[in-house]
């Protein structure tokens, strides 16, 4: 006699802030966990990157080699490199146990927004920005509508790590707008651009596949089953895709987002997607009912950027100087055991 499976724990969205990171960078730019979850990274308006435990608060490691703010980070699989990007228009390769620069790749003709290690960390992608609001300093005014940049650089471009070469091994220069956002599967790069197109590049199959949402785009993502992609527009609106077909399968407001060059994310298990506001909330919704399920008081600035743990309930938001660690609510912190 087979014994019925036991029911699947519900699922439960970060509620209870634990840990407030006081970074000293200037402006956050960008948070972003690790492949792990274990450790994260900060972008600041000083040039620095950090290194931090985030669950233990402390700061392990600072990086300093770009000459204007940066925008924003990765971290290769085995946590041994680090890339990152900035306004100075570079994209640097880091090595994280010394701390110094390995290579600079230049060729961008502006700010480069958004980077990214492939899987097997060989290959960074990064994609050429707009002057967004949110990576101006806060004297400075926003800028919307933005001014047309397609005319300069509007491209995503591969760089070789493994490569003395100065250019990059593959250019995408399909979109007409700048690039504000850029991720990657195993096979396949996904960008979003001011011109209101996502664009999916099968690497594989050497298609590219295209689809329209309206507005300018601030953020990407895939779902973790590889089925969906989510995209975060200037139209206070974010949109979940079949990345097959392009049907739209919802869309989620309440949040708000006009101006800044916002976060979205979907929660470890699929089940809830979420997005940064300019109101200084977090907002998530039921995936497949379309509902608020819940909305995290972060502060009164504009919620910059998000990161949601690879594994567990837990988000990393950051807003004006600092990050703040959510958990859910029935989380108990561990005791150093180190």
């Amino acid at each position: 006699m087979a014994f019925p499976l036991p029911r699947p724990t519900r699922p439960e969205l970060p509620q209870r802030r634990v840990r407030t990171l006081e970074c000293g960078q200037g402006a956050v730019r960008a948070v972003r966990f690790n492949v792990d979850g274990n450790y994260c990274l900060t972008c600041g308006s000083d040039k620095t990157l950090k290194l931090w435990n985030p669950h233990k608060g402390t700061a392990l490691r600072s990086y300093q080699g770009h000459g204007y703010e940066v925008l924003d980070a990765a971290g290769s699989f085995d946590n041994s490199h680090l890339c990152s990007c900035g306004a100075d228009k570079t994209v640097a390769l880091w090595d994280v146990a010394t701390g110094q620069v390995l290579r600079k790749y230049r060729g961008h003709a502006g700010k480069v927004n958004c980077v990214q290690f492939n899987e097997e960390a060989t290959i960074i992608v990064s994609g050429k920005g707009v002057v967004f609001a949110g990576v101006l300093s806060p004297l400075e005014p926003p800028q919307y509508p933005f001014p047309p940049q397609g005319s300069i650089d509007s491209t995503v471009r591969c760089w070789d790590c493994r490569s003395r070469r100065p250019d990059p091994v593959q250019l995408l220069d399909e979109a007409k707008d700048g690039v504000s956002s850029v991720k990657l599967s195993s096979h396949e790069i996904l960008s979003g651009s001011v011109d209101g197109h996502v664009r999916r590049y099968d690497l594989r199959a050497g298609q590219l596949y295209c689809d329209y949402v309206g507005s300018p785009i601030t953020s990407v993502c895939f779902s973790k089953d590889g089925q969906c992609t989510l995209t975060a527009s200037l139209d206070s609106t974010l949109r979940l895709l079949d990345k097959d077909t392009g049907e739209l399968l919802g869309e989620y407001k309440g949040h708000r987002s006009t101006t800044y060059r916002l976060d979205c994310v979907l929660s470890e298990q699929d089940t809830h997607v979420g997005c940064a506001s300019e109101d200084g909330q977090v907002y998530f919704w039921d995936l497949v009912e379309g509902s608020l399920a819940r909305s995290l008081p972060v502060g009164r600035g504009v919620v910059q950027s998000l990161s949601f743990h690879p594994t567990l309930p837990c988000l990393l938001a950051a807003t004006e100087g600092q990050v703040q660690l959510w958990h859910k609510d029935s989380f108990q912190e561990q005791g150093d055991t180190e």
